[in-house]
């Protein structure tokens, strides 16, 4: 791999100097050092600062060339005029690699100051991701620089999708919702302007990660349009790629070119080659994390028919009629024999039909009679549960029934449920079971197509 694509020193460091460690609570420095600490990384970690000599109990240096150990990964927040001088020195000190935080660079018009440590990044072959840029989290290596205090942001649990954000501040609100949705991380990766490090740098990356199962992507630009191309081809055939591209317009393509001053350049052309080469597009936040929580859950269908359960019969049509109006998938015929098998075992008011209406009535042992006999149905590809906490009889027992089926079942299976505390309160369990959880039929079944797409993508290839 060329050693520009190849993230592991910045990963998976052994040691990290944070240039611009601050005493003061509030700086960048401190919050950064402070996550370290916070995340129990457990290498060496040296804060370089001018007016020093301790911070947050470790000894301080006046320059990352006073470090007598290696240093793999220098994290630098200072003001922008003397990050130049400080990527220097990093060079001088054989440093492997670099995330510049600083804003202050090319979109701002600092065009030039930009250029110069893309020149040194480039002199001392450091791999450096930024300026202008929230950095990288490996929640194996424990790994954070980003500037967000933990107070604000929940962190997400351990997993194998890895989100790779150009905006520092998408970035960090997807970081957020990531964690409430129980989606397991592997990496985050926010590069900001690219200067040195980009999309294709990063993608090949975690194309090659055993970590990484899944890659989401918000991107402004792409730098190097070839070469993105080229490892388009290759990446879907190993993992899914869900993709929401900004800058789709005139007014979106300025704002980004000011916010990274990244080249957004035309977006048609562009979402045809995601769509050709099996990238899953999103078209905002929303549908870029209900597309990653369903990839997340690593089951691929074998076909386009759904089965369809529901304690409320309107819930239950309206889920028909998106599954009826979607381009690929279809409702699932149950076969005769689990048909004979549900009429035996299901109460005289539930019509055996698909919706599967299980009356507002049902209970945790009649979910679990109609998942297995829909999860062994060889008819049903996928299979999707409706379940309205409002009525009496969804109580925890469902939600328990549910995560154990999901466990054992070898087809993918996905929850909507809509409502407010206690409803929420049985999503989070689930979302913590593995079990997908989505609020409205749209994005439940928009999901499974997104997920059967790139199943047949896979297939073709």
């Amino acid at each position: 791999m060329d050693k520009k694509a190849d993230l592991t020193p910045m990963m998976k460091p052994r040691s990290v100097a944070i240039i611009g460690a601050s005493r003061d609570p509030h700086k960048v420095g401190n919050v950064i050092l402070q996550n370290y600490i916070s995340a129990g990384y457990e290498g060496k970690l040296y804060p370089v600062n001018l007016n020093a000599n301790e911070v947050l109990g470790y000894k301080a240096y006046k320059s990352i060339l006073d470090i007598k150990e290696a240093v793999d990964l220098a994290v630098i927040a200072i003001p922008a005029p003397a990050v130049p001088g400080a990527l220097e020195q990093c060079g001088k000190a054989k440093v492997r690699s670099a995330v510049v935080v600083s804003g202050g660079f090319a979109e701002v018009g600092e065009v030039e100051l930009q250029d110069k440590i893309t020149e040194i990044a480039e002199k001392y072959k450091i791999a450096m991701v930024g300026p202008n840029c929230l950095g990288v989290m490996d929640m194996r290596s424990k790994v954070d620089t980003l500037f967000l205090p933990t107070k604000k942001i929940s962190k997400p649990k351990v997993g194998f999708v890895s989100f790779v954000s150009q905006s520092g501040a998408v970035g960090s609100t997807v970081l957020d919702v990531i964690a409430g949705e129980g989606i397991g991380l592997s990496k985050f990766i926010s590069y900001g302007n690219a200067a040195y490090i980009d999309e294709v740098d990063i993608l090949e990356y975690l194309m090659n990660d055993p970590e990484t199962k899944v890659i989401v992507l918000y991107i402004e630009g792409i730098k190097r349009g070839k070469e993105f191309v080229e490892l388009a081809r290759k990446i879907t055939k190993i993992k899914p790629v869900v993709v929401l591209k900004a800058g789709r317009t005139s007014a979106g393509t300025a704002a980004a070119h000011s916010h990274t001053a990244s080249l957004a350049g035309d977006y048609a052309v562009q979402e045809a080659i995601f769509r050709q080469f099996g990238f899953t597009v999103a078209n905002d936040i929303s549908e870029l994390l209900y597309y990653a929580k369903i990839f997340a859950s690593e089951v691929k269908p074998k076909g386009n028919r759904v089965g369809v359960i529901t304690n409320g019969g309107g819930a239950g049509v309206i889920t028909a009629d998106e599954i009826g109006s979607s381009k690929h998938l279809r409702m699932a015929e149950y076969s005769p024999s689990v048909k004979k098998s549900l009429r035996r075992i299901m109460p005289s008011l539930v019509n055996i039909t698909n919706p599967l209406d299980l009356a507002g009535d049902a209970d945790a042992g009649r979910y679990m009679d109609a998942m297995n006999a829909l999860g062994s149905d060889p008819e049903v590809d996928m299979l999707l549960v409706i379940i309205l906490y409002q009525t009496p009889g969804a109580d925890p027992g469902v939600t328990r029934e549910v995560i154990q089926k999901k466990i054992t079942l070898s087809k993918p299976l996905l929850v909507v449920t809509v409502g407010t505390d206690y409803t929420l309160r049985q999503a989070k369990l689930l979302e913590d079971g593995g079990v997908p959880v989505y609020d409205s039929p749209i994005s439940a079944v928009s999901s499974l197509e997104a997920l059967f797409e790139y199943a047949e993508y896979k297939k073709r290839h």
